[in-house]
């Protein structure tokens, strides 16, 4: 991302699958509107705290694109972990209770290095698999009918940019 911010990008968005931590049907879209910090690299870009926010104009051109695609979607809190082998019973519950609905593995800290650049940033993700409840066993195609899909709906986000102006105008 320092990368291609580096070379001139001003507008990204980043797409990917996530667990569930609460029921939500696999192939659903969701749009995070903050991430609890629980990864390294964020902390490397800005001030320690226990979450990040998304940048609330790119969560408005996320929700247009969807709306105009005919598509439901839910707007969740995410856990940004980078140790998935722990990810236990135990922090599950705890993350819930935090409001956590979804688990992944990248939001927090590419909100933080998008928040330190001042670039425009934000997350379009879609259910695979889940920990909602780890008694029993939910067999699921993680999210493999939507890759696809959720890479052109980027597109059209960042389409919708251009053709509507600056996202400062959303």
């Amino acid at each position: 991302m320092d990368w291609l911010i580096g070379y001139g990008v001003k507008e990204m968005i980043s797409t990917g699958t996530c667990g569930v931590l609460v029921s939500i049907a696999e192939n659903r879209f969701l749009v995070p509107v903050k991430a609890l910090r629980d990864e390294g690299t964020s902390y490397h870009y800005v001030a320690p705290s226990r979450y990040i926010d998304i940048d609330p104009k790119m969560l408005r051109l996320i929700e247009k694109t969807l709306l105009a695609q005919g598509l439901a979607y839910q707007e969740v809190i995410t856990w940004s972990t980078d140790g998935f082998y722990r990810e236990t019973k135990e922090k599950v519950a705890y993350r819930q209770e935090e409001g956590c609905s979804v688990v992944e593995m990248e939001c927090s800290a590419l909100a933080a290095v998008a928040q330190l650049r001042g670039i425009l940033w934000g997350q379009l993700l879609f259910t695979a698999d889940t920990l909602a409840d780890v008694e029993v066993y939910d067999q699921r195609n993680w999210g493999a009918d939507s890759f696809s899909f959720a890479l052109h709906l980027c597109l059209e986000v960042l389409n919708t940019l251009e053709k509507d102006g600056k996202a400062t105008d959303f």
